[in-house]
């Protein structure tokens, strides 16, 4: 059982190989099944041979009962019977008998046909080798249904007397009967007898029957060629599988283990394999995995970068702090004690304001992740923000100028306490360097589908090389008027983190008449 922080242990043959495989080899197993139902049973062949039989029984019967009988005599003609029986089962590979009316074998194609002059027959397996191999045979003969497992009437000569044969004593009662039997040697015979009968008279019985094994012969040729096919398709089914896993399990479980080694972090920053030749899902996968990874590196390097500068902030305080306290143990006056108390209230302060800060920041990422957008009155936002500065002691120092020019219902989508803290974050940060009396002009205009926010002040402006700077994370730098330690440099670093969220932009520039301006732009929402 492995941890959440561990590797999961990967099996030695990918699973999805073997669902593939399994999968389509139900397929196959479903078309083998199919196939066997219609091609395996002996049945059909047999019967459809019995039936073959029994049509060729009958026209030799008709044509024996037409041309080799005496009518007077109600007898057969067996002078005339011979030849035309000859000429009707030399073309088939069956062999006739010819029985009257008392049981007694009367012809026999068997010595009349040249090929029944000499009988072959198999001897008895000798020797261990000899006895499997005929196991082994009759095994196979049984499952492939060449011979089936179920016990069937021995095959028998019976001589003369043609009446032991159960068909025979039907027809003379003036019905066409079949049998299946089995001979020695485990070969399947058929046999139909049908009456030579003219006008109901019974002249005798026509016995036509297959030589042994020539049914068996028909049926394993035919099992052996579905097994050919069976075999073709089992390796084309593996062939299939084995593709399909080299473009698609392989794939995947390459992803899988290079997302373990990102997890585990041994050996360095470790990327996805790019599959950009891929164009699939999988290679859609690659690069979404690609862009995530790359994501999570920037969000780790964010993470690193912002936990170094929170410490190098905290330790500035502290160190301070630190100072004050030493020295609050050597103070020889009231009055050097009060100046340090002072000092150790303020860095207190600093300490406080800090970790409220950073605290701020650092869930700040969270809950934008979290928070669901929702139409937001850009006018009606601005509106209300000046409104409450203009409730404030602050408005009689620092005047506010609201200028909005934008169509009926601008809707931006996003949070409104998000987007009124940018804006308070920006005024803020305009009020921290407007002298006194000078007022702060917010204006918001609509440019190309997108709503462009302004908020000047009447300031020394921003030095060139810091337009970018200002709004990296704990960058601060404040009239010396306005007291050091008041601001954590985390206001504008969080408005760009807001505005970018929510797909918008936001810079800094100055005015040519002196002062800064911060341009915030966000896409209005298409309303239908």
């Amino acid at each position: 059982m492995t941890t959440p922080d561990q590797p999961r242990r990967r099996a030695r043959y990918s699973a999805l190989t073997r669902r593939i495989m399994l999968v389509n080899g139900l397929v196959l197993l479903v078309l083998i099944a199919g196939v066997v139902a219609v091609q395996w049973s002996r049945i059909g062949l047999v019967d459809e041979r019995l039936n073959g039989i029994e049509v060729q029984a009958q026209i030799a019967a008709s044509s024996l009962a037409e041309y080799a009988t005496d009518p007077d005599n109600h007898k057969l003609v067996l002078k005339q019977a011979e030849p035309l029986l000859r000429q009707l089962i030399a073309p088939t590979k069956l062999r006739g008998r010819l029985y009257l009316t008392d049981g007694t074998l009367a012809i026999d194609t068997r010595d009349l046909l040249a090929r029944n002059v000499v009988q072959t027959g198999e001897l008895p397996a000798i020797g261990t080798w000899s006895q499997i191999r005929e196991f082994w045979d009759r095994v196979y003969d049984g499952v492939t249904g060449v011979r089936p497992f179920t016990k069937l009437e021995p095959y028998f000569e019976a001589g003369d007397n043609g009446r032991v044969y159960h068909e025979v004593t039907s027809a003379l009662a003036g019905d066409i009967a079949s049998g299946e039997r089995v001979n020695d040697q485990n070969k399947l015979v058929l046999s139909v007898a049908a009456p030579v009968q003219r006008f109901k008279a019974i002249y005798g019985v026509l016995m036509v029957s297959t030589e042994g094994g020539d049914i068996d012969d028909v049926l394993r040729e035919e099992r052996a060629t579905l097994l050919e096919v069976f075999v073709v398709a089992i390796g084309v089914m593996l062939a299939s599988s084995l593709l399909l896993s080299r473009f698609i399990a392989r794939p995947v479980l390459a992803l899988a283990d290079a997302a373990d080694r990102i997890r585990g972090g041994h050996m360095g920053r470790e990327t996805i394999p790019s599959m950009e030749e891929r164009n699939d899902e999988i290679g859609d996968l690659a690069a979404s995995f690609s862009a995530m990874t790359r994501a999570l590196y920037d969000r780790i390097d964010a993470i690193e970068s912002f936990a170094a500068d929170v410490a190098h902030e905290i330790k500035n305080p502290l160190t301070s702090l630190k100072s004050a306290v030493e020295m609050l143990t050597r103070a020889k006056d009231d009055a050097a004690r009060e100046r340090l108390m002072a000092i150790v209230k303020n860095d207190v302060k600093r300490i406080d304001r800090l970790i409220t800060d950073i605290s701020d920041a650092s869930r700040l990422d969270a809950e934008l992740s979290r928070e669901t957008s929702d139409a937001v009155d850009i006018k009606h936002l601005l509106e209300t923000i000046v409104e409450v500065y203009n409730y404030t002691d602050l408005s009689e120092r620092v005047p506010m100028e609201l200028d909005i020019d934008l169509p009926a219902n601008a809707i931006v989508i996003g949070r409104d306490e998000r987007l009124g803290q940018v804006i308070r974050n920006l005024i803020d940060n305009a009020v921290s360097f407007s002298p006194d009396g000078v007022p702060i002009k917010i204006a918001a205009r609509a440019e190309g589908g997108q709503v462009r926010i302004t908020v000047e002040d009447g300031g020394p402006g921003i030095p060139p090389d810091n337009l970018e700077t200002i709004f990296e994370r704990f960058y601060t730098e404040r009239p010396q008027e306005h007291g050091f330690g008041k601001n954590s440099g985390l206001g504008l670093s969080i408005a760009r983190q807001i505005v970018l969220s929510t797909n918008g932009r936001i810079w800094a520039e100055n005015r040519a008449e002196g002062g800064a301006r911060f341009v915030v732009m966000l896409p209005l929402a298409e309303i239908a």
